[in-house]
Parts: structure tokens; sequence; C-alpha cells
């Protein structure tokens, strides 16, 4: 299953494309409308839902976050 990412103009309930992009005859999925209320002054960003830094302090991040995951359990996110 994939997806299409195209900005569309919605007119009365009726959904366009704004640019070449062709949108498909038929076709069932997600419609997501992302308000201009929802979006950052000017920088076409989605505001965060809560402040950054609610939770500093509280954990620490290992110092081995970023290494590689053990064989066997990387395995489990590859579905072997």
């Amino acid at each position: 299953m994939g997806f299409l990412t195209v900005e569309v103009e919605v007119n009365h309930g009726h959904i366009l494309p704004k640019g070449a992009e062709a949108l498909p005859d038929k076709a069932v999925g997600l419609f997501t409308v992302i308000s201009p209320d929802m979006m950052d002054s000017g920088s076409g960003a989605i505001e965060p839902q809560r402040p950054q830094g609610l939770a500093r302090g509280l954990f620490k991040v290992p110092d081995d976050f970023n290494e590689a995951l053990p064989a066997d359990v990387a395995g489990l996110f590859e579905g072997r």
C-alpha cells in the first residue's frame, strides 16, 4: 500500500489539486485538512501540540542510545 501527498484546494466540498499532480480517478484513504490557523506564522510548519521541554530532567537518555540494536532485537523489527 502506498500513499500520495498532493497540495489541494477545497472549494465548497470539491477537492482540486493545486499543482500539476493528478488525483487518481478513484481511491480510498484518509483525508487531512491543515487549515491556515493551524500553521505557524508564515513558515508553513504545524505548531507543536505541547511546549518543548516538559519532561526535562525526568529521565536520562542512555549513552548507548544511538548504538545498533542487538541482532535478535533488530530481527523483530525486520520480521525475522
